[in-house]
């Protein structure tokens, strides 16, 4: 099959990677929620040899992530799991979670579910990366945040650039501390959360 291609990935991950060099250089395990196409799976994978990058994702985008590790063919990113956060989890424990332009895209509901039940699949001080926009204090960060708000609210009334705030307190009702807010490019951001705090 033709591999599906997100241009976007080629812009943010060298960013991102900065902050997974420095918050999963000691962790072995990632789940990644929403692996999208599969091409950040693959770039991470390759430059933090030392993780098992398990990519998951809804079952119709399952095919796309295939084909982008298969091409790879790399040996610490085993096949793609079946994940809708409303439904079935998956099993086993994990020491970090990475998940990009995810939160703004699922309902708010699924949103509150994942991390409600986060915790069933941490290990004990596991850390969280989330990658994308956010709002904070109940204001756009950027003209371009709140245009791309509006885009989205177009395309799924559902969707939405979320509130930090909001968001942090699911994380810390979840038993989550937040160690670190990083500013990225294109008005983004990576919130790092550990289980249990530093």
């Amino acid at each position: 099959m033709e591999k599906p291609d997100a241009p976007s990935t080629a812009k943010n991950r060298e960013p991102i990677l900065e902050v997974l060099r420095d918050h999963f250089h000691d962790r072995r395990q990632v789940l990644e929620i929403g692996s999208g196409t599969g091409q950040h799976a693959i770039y991470f994978a390759e430059r933090l040899p030392h993780l098992i990058w398990q990519t998951s994702d809804r079952a119709d985008n399952l095919p796309g992530i295939s084909a982008w590790l298969n091409e790879a063919a790399q040996p610490n990113t085993p096949a793609p799991l079946a994940f809708n956060i409303l439904d079935s989890w998956p099993e086993g424990r994990f020491d970090a979670i990475f998940s990009a332009n995810t939160l703004h895209i699922m309902p708010w509901l699924a949103v509150e579910q994942l991390f409600a039940r986060l915790p069933e699949i941490l290990t004990e001080q596991a850390k969280i990366v989330i990658y994308g926009p956010f709002n904070y204090g109940g204001q756009f960060t950027s003209e371009s945040n709140a245009g791309f708000d509006r885009w989205l609210k177009e395309k799924a009334t559902h969707q939405g650039i979320r509130d930090f705030e909001k968001v942090n307190a699911l994380a810390e009702k979840a038993g989550l501390s937040l160690i670190e807010d990083r500013a990225m490019p294109s008005n983004n951001r990576c919130v790092v959360w550990q289980r249990g705090g530093r």
